[in-house]
């Protein structure tokens, strides 16, 4: 979820406590933390964070300058609302929310240039402030009375950022080998699950699901942090669904980890592998539409067939295999509405 979240770790009714605070956001990487001036030269020795300064209502944040405002009335909403375009950030703090519509404020926001940000006690109410009016706040400032409420967070932001895609099985075609070429594995900073791969083909319109090498083999141990992508050309499924080439790709990117079942989540490249290869071609079809992936010839990669990861060797033509369709083509890797033909 590509949204500002602020940690308070200057609430606390101790060093210790806040101490506390500030260490599990650096665990659960919540980054964005507000310290007491008092804390800050101790607390930077725990690792690298964005420090926040809230004092009397005044709020630095790197270079922006902004205003706290506690929100009990309508004079109160009103006086927000009439910062908007004036400083770089208001965030707002509500004992109920129920009592302020947080449409308003948002529409009174919305292409001032000020963003707004809500402080949260309820964690119920995050998917609700990022999505009020479609556009949402402009981030969230968590008041954690204990460290577990962070943890939490951490897991509704995840759950949050996923997205599920619509695979479909499409029958397989043809089968070629082709000859040499340069491949790259994608090597992750995670640990895939056996029915986990990324999305990816020579066609932005139908991605193949390649399975990681978390399947081991009488031949090979186990890589469960990669997927054998195929070749330099070929795209891959990222985040905010943005069809990047491997060729493109640079460690610390994020990709997507996408399940058997559309399930998805963003994993961080660490290493990029590109090595001259064999390669093989594999075609498939689904709604009279060809769709093409091109992979390394080894017995290692695996396609979903039939609900499992299936090696290159053992698929044969007829067999299912699973692929996200989509429309429209692609610049620099972002859906574009023109006429594009992929072949």
């Amino acid at each position: 979820m590509n949204r500002t979240v602020w940690i308070r770790a200057d609430l606390g009714p101790d060093r210790d406590a806040r101490k506390r605070i500030l260490t599990t956001a650096l665990e659960n990487d919540l980054l964005n933390i507000v310290v007491l001036e008092e804390d800050l030269d101790i607390f930077r020795k725990l690792g690298r964070f964005e420090p926040i300064s809230i004092i009397d209502g005044d709020i630095i944040s790197g270079k922006e300058r902004g205003t706290f405002i506690t929100i009990s009335g309508k004079d109160d909403e009103q006086r927000a609302s009439s910062m908007a375009g004036k400083v770089d950030m208001v965030v707002v703090g509500v004992e109920d929310w129920k009592v302020i519509p947080l449409e308003n404020l948002i529409a009174s926001f919305q292409g001032s240039g000020t963003k707004l940000m809500a402080q949260v006690r309820d964690l119920s109410d995050v998917p609700l402030f990022f999505g009020a009016l479609e556009h949402g706040v402009d981030g969230i400032v968590l008041d954690p009375d204990t460290t577990e409420r962070i943890v939490q967070l951490r897991t509704l932001l995840d759950r949050c950022g996923s997205e599920d895609v619509g695979l479909a099985d499409a029958s397989i075609v043809e089968i070629r080998n082709l000859g040499m070429g340069d491949r790259v594995c994608i090597d992750t900073c995670s640990l895939l699950r056996i029915g986990e791969g990324m999305l990816i083909g020579s066609q932005s319109s139908g991605l193949f699901l390649v399975h990681s090498e978390s399947v081991g083999s009488e031949y090979v141990g186990t890589r469960p942090f990669r997927v054998n992508a195929g070749p330099v050309q070929s795209y891959v499924l990222g985040p905010a669904d943005r069809t990047p080439y491997l060729s493109d790709l640079r460690v610390g990117d994020e990709v997507l980890a996408v399940d058997r079942n559309g399930s998805t989540r963003p994993v961080i490249i660490g290493r990029l592998k590109v090595e001259r290869r064999p390669l093989m071609l594999i075609s498939a079809e689904l709604d009279s539409k060809i769709f093409n992936i091109i992979l390394q010839n080894a017995e290692t990669v695996r396609l979903i067939s039939g609900g499992e990861p299936v090696s290159l060797v053992d698929l044969k033509v007829g067999d299912p295999v699973k692929v996200l369709t989509s429309e429209g083509g692609r610049h620099f890797g972002t859906r574009v509405k023109e006429t594009i033909i992929e072949k």
